[in-house]
């Protein structure tokens, strides 16, 4: 029986880099951190299953990712709902990131194209980049086929390519 690891240690360990990492998918580090909370919280509440799994960390990882990408497409939804219904033209308008860690993420034009990105890609980009977890470590985290996650690095790479090559591209 494999031992059971602290929960407070985790927490402590994990917290910081999950926000950065999780910032990067919803494209504002409070909501990020909402999302970690959350996900904590979870972990905290089922600690006799989590605390059990080969990678509790990874479990916190993946549900506060699927709580981002979640909150990312409600408001996005919401957006182009409250749009339609005033018969505004959508004007699409980066998420500005913040961040604390000045280490993290110090490209604002980097930062500012990576949120024209699908919420799915921005997760593979996070976790693969920014985390530095390998493509199969990121298929295992988001539930995905390996092919799938190289499949969104590739189209997330060529919009990135794309957008930062032309700034002043009118962006979906």
């Amino acid at each position: 029986m494999k031992a059971t690891p602290d929960f407070d240690a985790l927490f402590i360990a994990e917290y910081p880099r999950l926000v950065r990492v999780v910032a990067v998918v919803c494209g504002d580090a409070e909501a990020a951190a909402d999302c970690v909370a959350d996900a904590f919280e979870r972990a905290y509440v089922r600690w006799r299953r989590v605390g059990r799994l080969d990678d509790p960390a990874g479990w916190v990882r993946r549900v506060a990712i699927n709580r981002a990408i979640d909150s990312q497409r409600r408001r996005t939804s919401a957006a182009r709902t409250l749009q339609r219904l005033a018969g505004r033209v959508e004007t699409a308008r980066p998420a500005e990131l913040r961040w604390s860690d000045a280490a993290a993420f110090h490209d604002s034009e980097l930062s500012s194209a990576v949120q024209h990105l699908s919420p799915q890609q921005r997760a593979v980009v996070a976790l693969h980049y920014l985390d530095d977890m390998a493509v199969v470590d990121v298929a295992s985290t988001l539930r995905l086929s390996e092919g799938a996650v190289k499949y969104h690095l590739h189209q997330a790479r060529a919009r990135l390519r794309t957008l930062l090559a032309n700034p002043q591209t009118d962006t979906e």
